[in-house]
């Protein structure tokens, strides 16, 4: 479901996202521009054209959205190779209409940037590139190849050569830019949004965790009652039976099995209600089961406290929240990847804020990219010694910004550096240190109020 669900957003499916509606909207605007832009140049300018052909090629342009509103529905999804064909006929279409008014003499002949950017947006980029070329290729002829722009006295319209010339280097630089341009955006718009995508079901799926105590403590408790029936019952049937070996032993077999079960829901119960109860959890708690699934990963980890004078009595109660510690889970998953043998975990808090710093002793992040960590798909292909390094896991680039999107929604403010730039006076062997997260939340967003806290009877919270 997570890979049928990033594949719809993904960039190689947005050719398939526009609707035939769409399309035909779009091109019934242009058609009236062009009829209202024919009609001024008729009436209020006296322009002499082939206006027979003129509104010939307006008119292919109405058939074919007549045609495509009766034979296809509205909402069909149009397909890569549809959209690239119906945007290479709307160019041929305007082309052909400047070839008719002036070629680049005509002031709307940058309409050509128009299904360029529209394919760059919405299309691969070999199409995109196969429409930029045409349109290019026929700015080009264009220059050369035009009917005139003729007055009703006979006058031809034209600019001096050099402005014709400029118009054909703006218009191929046009293309050129906004197709890059739309691309770029449109790219990182879907970056984001498989990113985002990505982030809801990991964050769906450690809430799914969370609740599944809660209804194995339910479970556990609304099956309490029928086996306390049977129990009754089978022990009513042994004192009857206690004459007939066969049926006797048969009813013991149940009242057995009942208290097997009675057993096994006890023992559930009480595990679904302690994950109830740990909705909330001391700091190193929940730091130690963020970083359960990499313990036995071959890197060392090292949990502690970095206790100052500025810390603020004993180690504050938290709230257990799902995407705390599945943000926390990628931050140290990271730093097991990169680390050589050993990721040190340290938190400190003050009367303002808790701090949680997550460190290695890898050789650090890039520093061409240090400005761009948590930014959605920056992976890089990696190198031979990479996959050696990092055997266990092969991600898609969006373990930090999974990591900090949740972080952040929690109310906290994450901070990457290296241990060889690290100025910090409370830990001075940073230094030592490759690369360091450090995430710090304000005290009354993560710690748990004294008339809300659970008492320490709670055996999982004691601990």
């Amino acid at each position: 479901m997570t890979d049928q669900a990033l594949d719809l957003i993904s960039e190689e499916r947005r050719g398939n996202w526009i609707r035939l509606r769409t399309i035909t909207t779009v091109r019934w605007i242009a058609i009236a521009g062009q009829m209202i832009a024919l009609i001024v140049a008729d009436r209020y300018f006296g322009l002499d054209l082939n206006y027979a052909l003129c509104y010939a090629a307006v008119g292919i342009s109405i058939l074919a959205n007549v045609v495509s509103a009766n034979v296809f529905p509205e909402n069909r999804l149009l397909s890569e190779t549809e959209n690239a064909a119906i945007l290479l006929f709307d160019l041929l279409q305007l082309c052909f209409l400047l070839f008719l008014t002036g070629g680049l003499n005509n002031p709307f002949s940058i309409l050509v940037v128009g299904p360029v950017t529209v394919s760059a947006a919405t299309l691969t980029v070999r199409s995109t590139i196969t429409l930029a070329t045409v349109a290019i290729i026929l700015v080009t002829l264009l220059l050369q190849f035009h009917l005139p722009l003729r007055t009703a006295e006979g006058f031809i319209l034209r600019i001096p050569d050099i402005f014709l010339f400029g118009n054909l280097a703006g218009i191929a630089i046009a293309i050129i830019f906004s197709s890059i341009y739309s691309r770029r955006v449109v790219s990182e718009m879907s970056s984001m949004a498989e990113a985002l995508a990505a982030t809801q079901m990991a964050l769906a799926r450690e809430q799914k965790l969370t609740d599944l105590g809660g209804v194995v403590a339910a479970a556990a408790h609304e099956l309490g009652t029928p086996l306390a029936t049977i129990k009754l019952a089978s022990a009513e049937l042994m004192e009857e039976l206690k004459d007939q070996t066969e049926l006797y032993e048969d009813a013991a077999l149940i009242r057995q099995q009942a208290d097997r079960c009675r057993d096994i829901l006890h023992s559930m119960g009480r595990a679904g209600k302690n994950d109830l109860q740990l909705r909330q959890a001391p700091l190193l708690t929940l730091i130690e089961e963020a970083a359960e699934p990499h313990i036995g990963r071959g890197k060392n980890l090292n949990f502690s406290e970095n206790i100052t004078q500025s810390s603020e009595g004993d180690i504050p109660i938290v709230y257990r929240r799902p995407e705390i510690i599945h943000g926390l889970r990628n931050l140290i998953q990271n730093a097991v990847d990169f680390a050589s043998s050993n990721v040190w975990v340290e938190s400190d808090w003050t009367a303002d804020k808790i701090t949680v710093r997550v460190m290695d002793d890898g050789q650090g992040y890039p520093s061409n990219l240090i400005g761009r960590i948590g930014n959605p798909f920056m992976r890089r292909r990696r190198s031979e010694r990479e996959r050696q390094q990092r055997p266990g896991y092969e991600g898609m680039g969006l373990g930090l910004f999974i990591a900090k999107t949740l972080l952040e929604r929690s109310g906290a403010r994450i901070a990457f550096s290296n241990g060889s730039d690290a100025v910090n006076a409370k830990v001075p062997h940073l230094k030592t240190r490759g690369a360091i997260v450090e995430v710090t939340w304000p005290r009354e967003k993560l710690v748990v109020s004294q008339g809300e806290q659970i008492t320490a009877s709670n055996p999982m919270v004691s601990n």
